[in-house]
């Protein structure tokens, strides 16, 4: 009897697909910020294997060696900028990026508020005019397309402001990720506006700021619960007629409690894939954490390349064109 051999399918072909147009003009430098252990090293040095990028250690010489000693890892090739404790690494990490040296952040194994304090530093950080905020690119099974979800690590409580924000960086995300539509859920507990639930008016507001050319680039719909957002029977049920409801490909959670737990709960209870990013700085930074799987740390990494390469072309188009207006 002869066997025929099959192709296993891949857990998550969005990520696969992501992680090639990532891999496909070459590395892009990333300064790592205090690479202190096993994990740390391993998504760095696990994407620059395959061409992702070309990472710049930043951190205490020794324990950086130390902890690839322990692991069995091999940095030799990697360039190690040298530092004396968490807090001096993530200020170095962002002096390279002001620098030019390098074109985007990656938190290693400091908090994540020590890293954000070096990039949100008045005058030696990395801020913009936007607020900065996280977005998972989820690659959940049985989803014919990948899913954001906004803002899961950074915005505790976040205003109406900030919300706006919040909004306009996951759909610029979209668009770097190219997405065919970009179709915006503002999330709550319920589909109507109600004055005893904030985030409801939030939504209705948020809405209408889109209405109105304050927020670009996206259809949104809201208040929208999670069941009528991205399920269209449960849509047509609650007699939900918008180009979103049922079809949402970006979710915004209210607050950062719910973001996260959504995000979690489709990591750990769906096998879905969360690739961290933060937008809103000169630079993308990856966040990645111990609990990822290496597609995800991987997909991170591919995410923060394709909006460096987005941000020096727009620059360039910018100052070309300042340039011929001369």
């Amino acid at each position: 009897m002869t066997v025929v051999a099959t192709a296993v399918p891949s857990a998550h072909p969005y990520y696969d697909r992501l992680i090639e147009a990532g891999c496909a003009n070459g590395p892009v430098t990333v300064a790592v910020a205090h690479p202190c252990d096993r994990y740390a090293l391993e998504a760095a040095l696990d994407a620059a294997r395959i061409g992702l990028i070309t990472p710049i250690l930043v951190g205490p010489a020794a324990r950086i060696h130390a902890a690839a000693d322990a692991a069995g890892l091999d940095i030799g090739a990697l360039r190690l900028v040298d530092t004396a404790h968490s807090h001096a690494s993530a200020a170095r990490a962002v002096e390279l990026v002001r620098e030019g040296k390098a074109a985007a952040l990656m938190k290693g194994s400091l908090h994540t508020d020590e890293l954000m304090g070096a990039v949100v530093a008045a005058t030696t950080g990395l801020r913009t005019a936007r607020r900065l905020s996280h977005c998972f690119v989820m690659d959940v099974p049985g989803r014919s397309e990948p899913l954001i979800i906004t803002d899961a690590a950074i915005n505790i409580i976040p205003t109406l402001a900030e919300k706006r924000d919040i909004v306009q960086n996951a759909i610029d995300l979209a668009h770097v990720l190219r997405f065919e539509g970009v179709r915006v859920a503002i999330l709550a507990a319920v589909e109507t506006v109600s004055d005893k639930m904030p985030s409801t008016i939030d939504a209705a507001a948020l809405c209408k700021m889109a209405d109105r050319g304050q927020i670009t680039g996206a259809i949104l719909d809201g208040p929208l619960a999670m069941d009528n957002a991205i399920d269209p029977q449960a849509a047509a049920v609650k007699g939900l007629d918008s180009p979103v409801a049922g079809r949402a490909n970006v979710l915004v959670a209210p607050d950062l409690e719910a973001g996260n737990m959504l995000a979690k709960s489709l990591t750990f209870m769906a096998g879905a894939a969360a690739a961290g990013i933060v937008l809103g700085a000169r630079v993308p930074l990856i966040l990645t954490s111990r609990a990822d799987s290496v597609a995800a740390r991987l997909a991170s990494c591919a995410v923060a390349v394709l909006l460096a390469r987005h941000q020096l072309a727009t620059a360039t188009a910018s100052a070309s064109a300042s340039v011929a207006g001369r």
